[in-house]
């Protein structure tokens, strides 16, 4: 039944402000926009951030934690990485006091609308390749942009869609976490999004739209998104082949990970990226010995530049870890599994364990009629399409820039549910761009680097505050330009800082000190 409780008075917040209130024993988020007052579930969705650190701006919040923004008059949802709405209730206002109106159970989120499949009022087939990011955001949003058609997800795997983030963080370092999947499969059923596990792709010819499985099944669709993502690239060194050496991409890539672990045994993670540091990172808290091999000189140099890769080597350092930075494998020995690790330096490490994270090569081999870029990528254009009636999104998709026109990649967890929404959007009939900002971001042993913008090569790095202290912003500039700023425990500047890139204006180092600090 519902009730109204009393949250706040008339002048508690200004316009353009927003706070959490009490409204009896749950709590809600009370925003003032210039046309009045809102009332929302309190967190995000997606893992349950406390919108009320958030930003709200021109009329919408964005999450404090990995960004995602919603309408701040309905609470819509406009961009992921959460796939809900918030739920939104009623305010009114009586003299100086306002009050909400909720229900017993405050419910936590809301399903967007969805329209439900009519095949005798549309018979077209849209088929989506992958269940990744891309993917099941694509699916969910068909049904929000009014297709009834037919959707068909296909993969290789045998698991529904599941968050890929989680496999290198909290699901491999905690034996407890819960499985990472993101919807039911009641869910799909509801929605008529049909979805063929064990399934892989030999072929798919864009020209006849037939699509081959190794299984000898085909299906015939009238629209594809591609979103196939990528596989982990091998050392291609002697041994390799051995047991309990591992790459990390999929779900059961994790399984197996999971069920190697003993406390007290010796790992060696080769490569210093995202994939290897968060491993390293996770396995460390489980009690694994833990050594890290890369070529590079700090880890992320590439990505996040020296200063913030140090710190990171030295937030690994502090809790054990050793690093041989420098150094390359020339080799495995072992007898059955692997057992040591050689250096190019000949140097040998006792291996228990090997996890490979050394990059990722897109997955378009299956494809006919297309022609990939060397790399394996497609080119797209602004909206998604490689071809008629054909889409990707992405890992594998290289798209226009629009800040400068220059095509791009970027491995992105957000960015490919960006993606992949947008091309849905295409395929149901709209003419949408990209318009918005990268993000990412990356925790290790609680140390939680944002990331927004893209800088694919910058000529100055200034830090704002201390990476000892764990408590900096950085922005990386290109030619007087900031193209893209990382930070820890700085969330609502990040936050602003995105907004502000996302206007499209050059914006000097100067211009975002000031915007911060309003």
């Amino acid at each position: 039944m519902p009730n109204e409780y009393r949250i706040a008075g008339t002048d508690d917040l200004d316009i353009g402000q927003m706070k959490e209130a009490k409204a009896g024993k749950a709590h809600v988020l009370l925003v003032r926009l210039e046309d009045g007052y809102r009332a929302f579930s309190p967190s995000c969705p997606h893992k349950g951030a406390p919108l009320s650190e958030g930003y709200l701006h021109k009329e919408h919040i964005r999450c404090p934690w990995h960004q995602a923004v919603f309408d701040g008059k309905t609470g819509e949802l406009m961009e992921p990485c959460s796939l809900d709405s918030i739920s939104s209730f009623e305010v009114r206002a009586d003299g100086k006091d306002l009050y909400v109106t909720v229900p017993d159970e405050l419910p936590e989120s809301e399903i967007p609308t969805m329209t439900e499949p009519d095949l005798e009022a549309d018979g077209r087939v849209f088929a989506i390749v992958g269940t990744g990011a891309s993917g099941m955001s694509a699916a969910e949003t068909l049904r929000q942009d009014g297709f009834k058609g037919r959707i068909v997800m296909v993969t290789r795997e045998k698991d529904l869609p599941y968050d890929r983030t989680d496999l290198s963080k909290s699901y491999l370092s905690d034996p407890e976490a819960d499985e990472p999947s993101v919807r039911s499969e009641a869910f799909y059923s509801k929605f008529g999004i049909e979805i063929l596990l064990n399934h892989e792709v030999r072929k798919l010819d864009t020209g006849t739209h037939e699509i081959k499985f190794s299984n000898g099944e085909t299906l015939v669709f009238d629209r594809c998104l591609l979103a196939t993502g990528s596989t982990p690239r091998c050392l291609g060194v002697p041994g390799e082949n051995l047991a309990n050496i591992y790459t990390l991409r999929s779900y059961e890539d994790c399984r197996r990970i999971r069920s190697s672990i003993e406390k007290g045994s010796r790992a060696v993670v080769i490569g210093a990226s995202f994939i290897g540091m968060e491993v390293a990172a996770s396995l460390t808290t489980r009690g694994v010995s833990v050594t890290v091999v890369a070529p590079e000189d700090v880890p992320f140099e590439s990505t996040l530049g020296a200063v913030v890769g140090a710190m990171y080597r030295d937030v690994h350092e502090e809790k054990g870890v050793t690093f041989l930075l420098g150094r390359r494998v020339r080799e495995f020995e072992g007898d059955g599994k692997v057992q040591k690790v050689v250096l190019d330096d000949g140097s040998r490490l006792d291996a228990d364990m090997v996890i490979v994270g050394i990059g990722v090569k897109p997955n378009t081999d299956y494809l006919e009629g297309v022609v990939p870029n060397p790399d394996g990528s497609l080119d797209v254009d602004r909206y998604m399409r490689v071809c008629e009636d054909m889409y990707a999104a992405g890992d594998i998709a290289r798209f226009p820039d629009w800040r400068g026109g220059s095509m791009i990649r970027i491995e992105h967890w957000r960015l490919a549910l960006q993606l992949g929404r947008l091309a849905a959007h295409n395929m149901a009939g709209a003419m949408f761009e990209y318009r918005d900002v990268p993000f990412f971001w990356t925790i290790q042993y609680g140390v939680n680097t944002k990331y927004v913008g893209y800088a694919e090569e910058w000529d100055e790095f200034i830090l704002d505050g201390s990476t000892e202290e764990r408590d900096f912003l950085g922005y990386y500039v290109k030619d007087g330009e900031v193209r893209a700023a990382a930070g820890c425990s700085r969330t609502l500047s990040l936050c602003m800082i995105a907004e502000a890139l996302k206007e499209g204006n050059e914006i000097g180092p100067d211009d975002l000190s000031q915007i911060i600090a309003r």
